[in-house]
């Protein structure tokens, strides 16, 4: 029966998408093929395909081929019941398929591990064959959406072979969805986990989400957010949850949870939650136990411990290799992992908010166990428009690390803004770290290949709502598709990544490409200079980060933005090398020589580590008021000319995302120019210099912008 309900839900739900072009096919929309040679050639291929076994990813691989076949060519395709007939399409694993394959080319598909992937001719009998196979069901759906992506960008070749295989073991979206379908840090509406209405109602949306996740690889995803709720651990939700990840399963999609640490405390009716307490040990056997009788192939638990008022083992004088072990050991029978966050700051203590990560995690390298990995943020704050890499990576060397990067625009004018991220994790991913190998970088720690560690991660805070277009903002789906690429294969680029989306999203038409790729391309750049240039960070406004908050104190020392820009009326930025907090002393010996030097370090980082006078000479020969000016002020105009460039693709693409991408744009600008007046009419106060004669002068009172509310903001409950 519940095969039968599979089967139908993809049956149905994968229909062709007849409504207009609004954004919810994603990257999966397979328009027409226009060019007649690939489209005989892929003609011939959907007139006879042949699958060598049946299972529920076989099933899904076929309605994918039915829903192509229909955009591609506006026809069936045709699926041979027996292999005797005239196939010119072969779907199998490598055993299924071994009796067509030499054992050399055995030999290369078995190293590809069991996701990758091998696609090309084969001659069979006297003729050619084309076949798709992989180790596994699941290396043959990676190859699948291969085969068909290779077909709507148009280089799909016959005659050549292609193989692959992920560099990360984990692939894994991480939802802030809350139980009552709040998102924090969301900005594409609500939760799409209905849970409300789950296990009864299954929402079509769980299907497509999956389709386009198993279609960039992403082969785990955390439901729940890292401010979590001990109410996951009742039965009566796991039992909702079961049924998403039987939904998933054949998508190759493993489903983890977040587990709230006093758990045993607020659900266990216990008085500790002592990681070393025998009772609570016993209550965390039993609810993994419990999960596992349930989801058999449940992913693990992602913690948030110790951080931000999050409960964790620090209450009862343990550390965090303690509190993390106690649940390793609980889902090592049943193969599940640990994934406990790097993100662990606190107030209480007296030390740069920069150095914490390391000096809670570098004393306790060695002593995690193997399911534990450390999943760290790509720098030491939080998820800032620029942030030079975590120290973390390269620190230690006898622990898993993971990366974790933010889909979801928090800092990055959320959903009103065309920020696209790819250039920006490709910097943080290609820096080297001098670690553990002087040739090292963050990737080649992260994929394993220099760090040697065996559990592999890179997690992206998902940007996925209950908007039509799934991501607030249309270009938002390109973070989510570059996400997956990198985390795929962390050494890719973020241009060709850009260009794939375009062609899979607008077409292939080169005046089109070079303009949407032109304006992607200096989107994050433009963003970091309109908020935050030369290493500045931190100056959104309070709680809900949305605009510039330069002058927000009070409170928390280390969730003012007076913290971290110490403007005065001698300089600015922190001061973070040996005179100051010394956070800088955290990266190897090489960074520390070279960024100890303020006319040496990169002076998109300067401010980062440096307070630097006013008066300060630049590369560029400006002073540094001046260059802070001129970047504000290029920000702008390159938001200017982002929606110039876009203008110009009127009539070139669909009314309806044309307009939503146009109108968003000028959202864009005007908000740029909010970030270059208020934090240039806040920092003049301090400077007291003139702005340069060559810019756009600040318009407005610093008053003005100071005074500026927002109640409405979304991604977090608001303060009335």
């Amino acid at each position: 029966m519940k095969n039968l309900l599979f089967a139908f839900l993809i049956t149905f739900f994968l229909l062709p998408n007849l409504q207009a072009k609004d954004g919810y096919q994603l990257w999966l929309s397979y328009e027409k093929i226009e060019e007649s040679k690939l489209r005989e050639e892929v003609n011939q291929l959907f007139s006879g395909i042949y699958f060598f076994a049946k299972n529920p990813t076989y099933d899904i691989i076929k309605e994918e081929f039915t829903r192509s076949a229909e955009g591609f060519l506006d026809q069936k395709a045709n699926f041979l019941s027996t292999r005797d007939g005239d196939f010119k399409l072969l779907v199998g694993t490598r055993s299924e398929l071994s009796q067509y394959l030499g054992l050399s080319q055995q030999a290369e598909i078995k190293n590809l591990g069991e996701e990758g992937y091998w696609r090309g001719p084969l001659e069979i009998n006297g003729k050619k064959i084309y076949i798709i196979t992989g180790n596994s069901p699941i290396g043959v759906l990676y190859g699948s959406f291969d085969f068909l992506k290779s077909i709507q960008i148009g280089e799909f070749d016959s005659n050549a072979e292609n193989s692959d295989q992920p560099k990360v073991q984990l692939r894994m979206l991480n939802h802030w969805d809350n139980l009552d379908r709040t998102v924090e840090r969301g900005y594409a509406g609500f939760s799409i986990w209905d849970w409300h209405k789950l296990p009864g109602y299954i929402d079509p949306r769980y299907i497509d989400y999956a389709r386009a996740n198993a279609s960039l690889g992403i082969n785990a995803v955390s439901l729940t957010n890292v401010n979590a709720n001990a109410w996951i651990l009742r039965e009566d939700f796991i039992e909702k949850v079961k049924v998403l990840a039987d939904l998933f399963r054949p998508y190759g999609i493993k489903v983890y949870l977040t587990a709230r640490f006093s758990a045993p405390i607020e659900m266990g009716n216990l008085e500790t939650a002592d990681p070393l307490d025998s009772d609570v040990r016993a209550f965390w056997k039993e609810s993994v136990q419990m999960i596992y009788q349930h989801i058999p192939d449940f992913g693990g638990f992602l913690v948030k411990a110790n951080s931000e008022g999050q409960p964790g083992p620090h209450e009862y004088g343990r550390n965090h290799a303690e509190g993390a072990n106690m649940l390793a050991e609980a889902l090592a029978p049943f193969g599940g992992n640990v994934i406990w966050r790097a993100f662990v700051y606190s107030h209480e203590i007296d030390e740069d908010r920069h150095k914490q990560a390391n000096l809670e995690f570098e004393p306790l390298d060695g002593k995690f166990l193997e399911n534990v990995i450390i999943q760290v943020k790509n720098g030491a704050i939080d998820f800032q428009p620029r942030e030079p890499f975590h120290p973390l990576f390269g620190a230690v060397d006898e622990t898993n690390l993971g990366m974790e990067f933010q889909i979801t625009q928090e800092y990055l004018g959320q959903a009103t803004q065309l920020v696209y991220l790819g250039p920006m994790w490709e910097e943080i991913l290609n820096t080297k770290t001098y670690r553990p190998r002087p040739s090292s970088t963050v990737a080649s720690i992260i994929d394993g290949s220099d760090s040697g560690q065996e559990l592999t991660l890179m997690a992206g805070v998902s940007n996925i709502g209950t908007d039509r277009n799934w991501t607030g903002h249309l270009f938002g789906q390109a973070n989510w598709y570059a996400f997956g690429k990198m985390a795929w294969n962390p050494y890719q680029d973020a241009e060709s990544i850009a260009s794939e989306w375009i062609k899979l999203t607008f077409g292939q038409e080169k005046t089109l490409l070079s303009s949407i790729q032109n304006i992607m391309m200096k989107s994050h750049e433009a963003a970091v200079n309109y908020m935050t240039p030369l290493g500045l960070h931190h100056l959104m406004g309070r709680s809900h980060h949305y605009g510039p908050g330069p002058w927000v104190e009070g409170g928390r020392a280390d969730w003012t933005s007076l913290y971290y820009h110490k403007a005065d009326n001698q300089g600015i930025g922190f001061d973070r090398t040996f005179s100051g907090s010394n956070a800088l002393g955290q990266y190897a010996p090489e960074i520390v020589k070279e960024w100890s030097d303020p006319n040496q370090i990169p002076e998109k980082y300067l401010l980062w580590f440096h307070h630097i006078p006013w008066d300060f000479q630049m590369k560029s020969g400006k002073t540094l008021w001046e260059e802070m000016a001129f970047h504000y002020d290029s920000g702008v105009k390159t938001a200017l000319e982002m929606k110039e460039n876009w203008q110009k693709l009127e009539g070139q693409l669909d009314e309806e995302r044309f307009h939503h991408v146009n109108q968003l744009l000028s959202v864009q600008i005007e908000e740029a120019r909010w970030w270059r007046n208020a934090c240039l009419l806040y920092f003049q106060t301090f400077s007291g210099k003139p702005f340069p004669d060559e810019i756009e002068k600040p318009q407005g009172d610093l008053e003005y912008y100071k005074s500026l509310r927002f109640p409405f903001a979304p991604g977090i409950k608001p303060n009335w």
